[in-house]
């Protein structure tokens, strides 16, 4: 497996946020995840990237501790995933948007941050970030499927999450909204957040710090955009993905 720029930085000082040892996970009679092991440093975007059933979705249930795990360890901020002590921490954007159709924007945001035991305010600031200010009176069944996503992202941003996870938050959108979003995580990392986003659109890796590249459970390599390109001779991340991919599974010599 290729090695990884954040191995690096975690023996500079900086903190994990989030660390996987051994992790197996069997879902029915498949095996989603095999002996998964991997450390994500804090205050990063780490793009998760990799085919449909891969075990993208998982690995991230894992983390924030909805999957049963069936051996391993999965740590984050210290503390094992899924603690009381990570309810507030730890921010989760699931594939299908997790808010109310019959509820107003704000109205949405305002009853998470209720749940999160944060001032009304926070939700107003939540909805300014993800630019749904002009939106905030408007019904949640009437937004378009861009708006939808961002009320979402706005609820998992009412507690100011350290580690923000997010399950392909841009499948299905234009690349306007795509390109807004991304600079939303961006800006979000800069405030020292932790992002962890999972995407099955290669060219989205350009925009994260840091590359977890899977498939069939199994990590094949944990890099950067650059180090990818460098180690695979590819201009392409696409092209250099699968580059990988033919090298983890040709046969020994």
């Amino acid at each position: 497996m290729m090695s990884s720029s954040s191995d690096e930085l975690l023996r500079d000082g900086v903190e994990a946020a989030v660390q996987a040892k051994n992790l197996k996970v069997v879902r029915g009679k498949r095996v989603a995840l095999h002996d998964f092991s991997v450390t994500i440093p804090r205050g990063t975007i780490t793009g998760l990237l990799g085919p449909s059933g891969c075990g993208k979705t998982t690995l991230m249930r894992s983390i924030v501790g909805t999957q049963i795990v069936g051996s391993g360890t999965v740590t984050v901020l210290g503390h094992p995933a899924g603690s009381p002590a990570l309810r507030h921490r730890v921010g989760y954007v699931t594939q299908a948007p997790t808010i109310y159709n019959d509820l107003r924007v704000m109205d949405n945001v305002r009853y998470f941050a209720a749940l999160y035991g944060a001032a009304p305010q926070a939700a107003d600031r939540a909805v300014a970030d993800v630019g749904l200010l002009d939106h905030a009176g408007a019904y949640c069944g009437n937004l378009s499927g861009g708006q939808r996503t961002r009320v979402s992202l706005a609820c998992a941003l009412v507690s100011r999450p350290d580690l923000l996870v997010l399950d392909e938050p841009t499948v299905g959108l234009d690349p306007v909204l795509r390109v807004d979003l991304w600079a939303q995580f961006d800006k979000l990392a800069r405030r020292g957040t932790t992002l962890l986003v999972s995407s099955h659109v290669m060219d989205e890796a350009d925009h994260c710090n840091d590359l977890l590249l899977m498939r069939e459970g199994r990590l094949l390599a944990h890099t950067t955009p650059a180090s990818l390109r460098d180690d695979t001779g590819c201009t392409s991340l696409e092209e250099a993905f699968l580059s990988i991919i033919r090298r983890s599974t040709a046969p020994a010599s």
